[in-house]
């Protein structure tokens, strides 16, 4: 005699019939959660890991033949550097000497043809140093290696070329400001002179990384750099210029490193112009604006 299985209640049925619909939507969304955490992680590793080739993109050979005097020299850690001298008629400078610092994806011998219209027009000597892991150079560029190289092109400055601390000012464009600041910070320059700056790494940051991996900046962060807060106590003279069509560095951050100084000198916001042509569309504004930032011409506070 077989026995019939109780018969499931309407209310029994209509909640075993909403489980099963329920159960893959939740099933779908654990999965999309879990693939999201996965991409964060990775990314976040990722972030750490290419945190230095992300800021520092050296070019590759070939590399300019440059007709300036190369000069050599040597970091603290031992890593052998070189700089390009443009200007000066022997072995020192015999004058007032800019420090330059170029940006990322960029080589000390292209800032040549600059620097070479700088001395033409101010009568300084131009130093355009070069960074390790640059141009031919060993190593690899790291916050802290900058540091270093920095120092380096400083003392040999001072050392080798024989200017006076009080004669030295510096330039840095796109990342090569954050570097100069860093140094300007420890060495007072008479004027620090900056094209394209951006505020802080962790402001770069959030420009280019996804906003949930950014909340992990402090702790996966090797790279310090942050201009706007160092300028608030530098005795310096700041100059800054940037080009109101920036498409790397906004024009925003160039405005507020400028306003966060303690001693703004001339703010020059160069219209039509984008990261890299700067001069060659600001003209004589722009060669105005250096010969100025080099002159110590009284313009406090201009804003253009």
């Amino acid at each position: 005699m077989s026995t019939r299985a109780p018969l499931r209640s309407l209310d029994e049925m209509t909640h075993g019939s909403a489980r099963d619909k329920i159960r893959p939507v939740l099933l779908t969304l654990l999965s999309a959660a879990a693939v999201g955490l996965l991409v964060l992680v990775g990314l976040v590793v990722l972030l750490w890991w290419k945190q230095e080739s992300i800021t520092w993109q050296p070019p590759r050979p070939p590399f300019p033949q440059v007709t300036a005097r190369r000069v050599d020299y040597t970091a603290s850690d031992g890593q052998p550097l070189y700089a390009y001298v443009v200007g000066g008629r022997d072995t020192t400078a015999r004058g007032p000497l800019l420090l330059v610092f170029h940006g990322n994806a960029d080589l000390a011998g292209w800032q040549v043809p600059w620097a070479e219209e700088v001395a033409r027009r101010t009568g300084w000597t131009v130093l355009a140093a070069e960074y390790r892991g640059y141009g031919g150079l060993p190593g690899a560029p790291t916050y802290e290696g900058s540091q270093r190289d920095a120092r380096a092109a400083y003392a040999f400055a001072r050392d080798s070329l024989g200017v006076p601390a009080d004669q030295i000012a510096i330039f840095g464009h796109s990342l090569g400001s954050a570097v100069a600041t860093e140094l300007a910070s420890e060495v007072k320059p008479r004027a620090l002179i900056l094209q394209s700056p951006f505020t802080s790494a962790r402001a770069m940051a959030r420009v280019i990384v996804w906003q949930p991996v950014l909340v992990m900046w402090r702790v996966i962060s090797r790279i310090h750099f942050d201009t706007e807060r160092r300028v608030r106590t530098l005795e310096t003279p700041l100059w800054v210029a940037h080009g109101d069509r920036d498409l790397i560095i906004p024009t925003r951050m160039g405005r507020a490193v400028f306003a966060a100084a303690r001693t703004p000198r001339r703010l020059l916001i160069v219209r039509g112009a984008g990261h890299n042509d700067v001069e060659d569309v600001g003209g004589a504004e722009y060669w105005a604006w250096l010969g100025e930032a080099l002159g110590t011409v009284g313009t406090e506070g201009l804003r253009h």
